[in-house]
């Protein structure tokens, strides 16, 4: 009867509950440790929790990080001046049911890129879709899916995403497609996504980045307008890395 229910399990892709079973049945628990209605409890609590963790898995798949990174290992030094208190807060993913974005400004090497993929870690883990690009990379697939007649598949993709983070912003001023690109990005994610946009340059000067002055000021009062901003500041952490080794 148990190996007939067990397999019934696998055939209804019920993992968490199977292998929960299993082992119960192994430990003798099902007769012992259990009372029907704590065992059903249980099985149901390790199904939940397998498909919970198989989701977070393709969600954190699928987002590409570029750094496996976690809240817990960032540096809080004082001559970082990064707020803890409002990491600590936007780790908690408050931002993204608000719909508000995150601008993350500061020199080369100082942990933007990890900041950033530590809070969309943490967007997976609670359910979140999530995607990060580097920005330069993006607007080349996004130029060549225009070649290849895909571009409103990746622009659809983007815009599903829970948070989209962007990684590298504006270390080359922005061409004319590439410019409109950004701007249909942000108008299809206003006030219905959140965005995370990492950059080596303060804010102030993304205007001239961007170019054009009529699209610039619309990307930017919708980026702005809802954004958490966080300027890191301190030496370089790779540099700092690298004198170690």
């Amino acid at each position: 009867m148990n190996e007939k229910t067990m397999e019934l399990m696998k055939q209804m892709r019920f993992f968490g509950m199977h292998r929960a079973f299993a082992t119960t049945m192994e430990t003798g628990g099902a007769d012992t440790t259990y009372t029907n209605d704590e065992l059903i409890a249980y099985l149901i609590q390790s199904e939940w929790d397998d498909r919970r963790n198989r989701r977070i898995e393709r969600l954190t798949k699928s987002a590409r990080f570029r750094y496996t990174a976690v809240m817990e290992a960032l540096d809080y030094r004082p001559s970082r001046q990064l707020d803890k208190n409002l990491v600590q807060r936007l780790g908690s993913c408050g931002f993204i049911r608000k719909r508000e974005n995150i601008l993350v400004t500061g020199s080369t090497g100082v942990g933007k890129s990890y900041l950033a993929s530590a809070i969309g870690h943490q967007a997976c883990s609670m359910g979140y879709r999530t995607m990060y690009f580097n920005t330069a990379k993006l607007f080349t697939l996004l130029k060549t899916s225009k070649a290849d007649g895909s571009y409103l598949k990746q622009i659809n993709r983007l815009e599903r995403q829970d948070l989209l983070i962007l990684d590298d912003f504006g270390l080359k001023p922005l061409d004319n497609i590439n410019r409109h690109s950004l701007m249909e990005i942000i108008e299809d994610r206003h006030g219905k996504r959140s965005t995370i946009i990492a950059s080596q340059l303060p804010v102030e000067v993304w205007h001239d980045i961007i170019g054009e002055k009529t699209l610039a000021d619309a990307i930017l009062d919708r980026l702005v307008h809802t954004a958490h901003r966080i300027d890191i500041k301190g030496e370089s952490m790779r540099r700092k890395l690298k004198n170690k080794n």
